[in-house]
């Protein structure tokens, strides 16, 4: 079963193909050269407009990069590596027990309680 559009369009393009055989040569020539006329006019697609604008702006940022990475001025004032390795270690280790909050000794099983409650909260 056909329905109403398919033979509403079959007919149309039946009338299109019946008009262009009957159509004289010299009103062919002009409706063809039209069409290359509106062809030649027709403004690109977005896309290729837009690859006309990254591609320029793509190069200048990779020479602007280059450029600000060869004279970037070097930094000398990094930390030396024994420096660095020697700051982590005194950082990772406890406090000395004389600059120790008093307040904070006095529940060491609340904070070992909140510990694994902790934990347990966080793997739900």
């Amino acid at each position: 079963m056909s329905s109403p559009d398919n033979n509403l369009e079959r007919r149309a393009r039946a009338l299109y193909r019946e008009a262009s055989r009957q159509i004289d040569p010299v009103t062919a020539g002009r409706l063809r050269a039209a069409r290359r006329a509106a062809l030649a006019v027709a403004t690109p697609p977005a896309v290729t407009r837009m690859t006309r604008l990254l591609v320029p702006a793509g190069a200048f940022a990779a020479v602007a990069f280059a450029a600000l990475m060869f004279f970037a001025p070097m930094r000398g004032d990094l930390p030396n590596r024994a420096q660095g390795t020697e700051q982590t270690e005194q950082d990772d280790l406890p406090p000395d027990v004389s600059s120790i909050d008093p307040s904070m000794v006095q529940n060491l099983d609340f904070y070992d309680w909140l510990a694994t409650n902790d934990s347990t909260q966080a793997s739900r």
